[in-house]
C-alpha cells in the first residue's frame, strides 16, 4: 500500500468500485481521493478483491494519499445482515480467496434466482442487458437490477424498483445465503487485516440497546473496530457508536460508502456533505492490526 505523508486530516475507509457495485474504476479512485483532499482511502468492494491491484498501482501517482487494500464481507447475526469491512488486508491470502470464492458462488445463484423471478413477473431480464455491462453474475447486486428496471422497464428510480420488486419481502426478493459474522471476522484476520463492523446502526431506528449487546458479542468474537463516522450518521449516532467502541475496546473507523454515480448523493470523503472522518483514527486501527496480524514463525 502507498503510505505517503499528507497534511490532510480527513480519510475515507469505505468506498466501492466497478469491481462490485460502484461506478468508478478502481484505478480512478486515488485521484478522486487526492482531489477531495484525503490523507488515506480504502477500497472495500463487496466480497471481492479484484479491484485492489489497479487501485494500488494507480495510487503510486498520488504519494500524498495512503491507499489501503480492503474488502466488505456480508454476514449474519441472528436474522440480521452484518457487514464486516477488512482493512490493511493481504488481498492474495489463500484463506480469504477461498472464503470469497464461496460467497461469489452464493451470489451467482441468488442473482440467477432474481433474474428468473423478474422474467416470471413480466420484466424480461437477461445478463446481456445494458445495466449489467457484460458483468460476471457473481459481481452483480440488486442496484444493478434496479438500474435495469429503470432503463428497460420504465421505473422512475431505484427507490421505486426496490419498493415494488427488489426490497425485502417484495416479489423479486431472494434472501442471501450468508456465513456467521464470526466467519467473516476470521477471514479478515487470516488475511492479516483489521475487522471493522460497517454502518452498525440505522439512523431511523432506536437501536442503542441492540448495538451495545451486539458489539459486546462481536468484540468477544474478535472484532477490532466499528464505524462511528458514516454518511447516514449525525452527531447522535457518532456519539453512541463512539461510546460503544470505548466500552468494548474497539477502534473507531469511518467512511462514506461511496458508490459513485450509483449513489449520487454521496461524495467520496464527505458523504452527503457533512462527513468528516478524522485521519487520527488510523492510529487506533494500526494498533489493532499489530495485535492481530499473523507474524512469521
Amino acid at each position: 500500500m502507498n503510505s505517503g505523508q499528507n497534511t490532510a486530516d480527513r480519510i475515507d475507509l469505505h468506498i466501492h468500485s466497478t469491481a462490485s457495485d460502484g461506478s468508478d474504476a478502481p484505478a480512478a479512485l486515488p485521484e478522486l481521493a487526492a482531489a477531495a483532499g484525503l490523507a488515506a482511502v480504502a477500497l472495500t468492494d463487496h466480497d471481492t478483491v479484484a479491484g485492489i491491484p489497479g487501485f494500488l498501482e494507480a495510487g503510486k501517482a498520488f504519494p500524498g494519499v495512503e491507499t489501503i487494500p480492503g474488502v466488505e464481507l456480508a454476514s449474519l447475526y441472528g436474522s440480521r445482515e452484518i457487514h464486516v469491512v477488512g482493512l490493511f488486508i493481504d488481498w492474495e491470502s489463500p484463506v480469504l480467496a477461498a472464503y470469497l470464492d464461496r460467497q461469489r458462488e452464493f451470489r451467482r445463484r441468488r442473482n440467477e434466482e432474481i433474474r428468473l423471478k423478474l422474467n416470471i413477473l413480466g420484466y424480461p431480464t437477461n445478463w446481456g442487458d445494458e445495466a449489467f455491462e457484460g458483468r460476471d453474475p457473481a459481481t452483480i447486486g440488486r442496484p444493478h437490477f434496479a438500474r435495469h428496471l429503470c432503463l428497460r422497464h420504465g421505473f422512475a428510480d431505484s427507490r421505486q424498483a426496490f419498493s415494488k420488486l427488489l426490497g425485502h419481502r417484495r416479489p423479486a426478493y431472494v434472501p442471501r445465503k450468508l456465513p456467521a459474522c464470526r466467519e467473516a471476522i476470521d477471514a479478515v484476520h487470516a488475511a492479516g487485516g483489521v475487522a471493522v463492523w460497517a454502518h452498525p446502526i440505522c439512523r431511523e431506528r432506536n437501536e442503542a440497546a441492540w448495538l451495545r449487546r451486539a458489539a459486546r458479542h462481536f468484540a468477544h468474537a474478535g472484532l477490532d473496530g466499528i464505524e462511528g463516522y458514516y454518511s447516514l450518521f449525525g452527531p447522535p449516532e457518532t456519539a453512541l457508536v463512539t461510546e460503544t467502541a470505548a466500552v468494548n475496546d474497539l477502534a473507531l473507523s469511518g467512511g462514506s460508502d461511496y458508490h459513485g454515480a450509483n449513489s449520487p448523493a454521496i461524495a467520496i470523503g464527505s458523504g452527503m456533505g457533512g462527513l468528516r472522518v478524522p485521519a487520527s483514527l488510523l492510529t487506533g486501527l494500526r494498533e489493532k492490526r499489530e495485535k492481530y496480524i499473523r507474524k512469521p514463525s
